[in-house]
């Protein structure tokens, strides 16, 4: 597998996404894989807001999330059925402004993936929307991919044998979010300027739909569910403690 970025200028507010891809990717193979960085999706949508203080910003948090808490270093919030620190908001790289996640990542990865196809006038083509996450008791970010098109996101050898015969119960690879980790280090998060990244001969299973749910797992059912419910006794005993004194 190979992974190229690719720089480019900088993206502002409001331009023509569609129009900066093809200003730097000129030529398009089937079976590519193009990365997109979520910043500048939202950038396009005009998903920008100006933080007045403290209080605006947990406002829009807030709204951006179907569940929200406060800890000592950020908002502990999920998104789109996903945990990140302070609904996805990026304050780097904004000029002063905070930037939202797209408004429908699926979606846009759709439109970008459909306008290229018929551009390049090719069939079996990916597209991701990257972001970088924080993994719970690991320093550094990480990638992760917002949403996709044109691939199956996961890889299930459940029912399937190993290497000694032994039925496979639980073992599914999380494809696109591996694919988003690799484009992610090599984009950089810093003033490297590679909003995208052309990713070619991945190990992917293309299609021309994708269930946008394949990645998602419900809470009782997620291996690190029993620490999230002794965190939140954890924190009601100590409410309730300093009440009491």
């Amino acid at each position: 597998m190979n992974i190229q970025p690719i720089k480019t200028s900088i993206f502002k507010e409001g331009d023509n996404l569609l129009s900066f891809i093809t200003c730097y990717i000129k030529d398009l193979k089937e079976e590519s894989i193009l990365v997109v960085t979520s910043k500048i999706v939202a950038l396009s949508e005009n998903r920008v807001c100006m933080i007045e203080n403290s209080k605006t910003r947990e406002k829009i948090i807030k709204a951006e999330s179907q569940f929200a808490l406060r800890t000592k270093y950020t908002w502990l919030t999920i998104k789109d059925n996903t945990v990140m620190s302070s609904a996805g908001i990026d304050e780097s790289n904004a000029q002063g402004k905070i930037i939202l996640l797209p408004k429908d990542s699926f979606l846009a990865a759709n439109l970008i993936r459909n306008y290229l196809k018929r551009r390049y006038k090719i069939k079996r083509l990916g597209v991701l929307i990257s972001d970088s996450r924080l993994l719970p008791l690991r320093a550094g970010i990480t990638g992760i991919a917002l949403s996709y098109a044109g691939f199956k996101g996961i890889r299930d050898y459940r029912g399937t044998s190993d290497i000694f015969g032994r039925t496979l119960k639980l073992s599914r690879t999380d494809v696109a979010d591996s694919l988003a980790t690799a484009a992610v280090l090599v984009m950089g998060e810093g003033k490297e300027r590679q909003p995208l990244a052309l990713i070619s001969g991945a190990p992917v299973e293309f299609k021309e739909k994708i269930d946008p749910s394949e990645l998602a797992i419900n809470i009782k059912e997620d291996l690190y569910q029993p620490i999230f419910e002794i965190i939140k006794k954890i924190k009601l005993k100590k409410t309730i403690d300093t009440k009491s004194k």
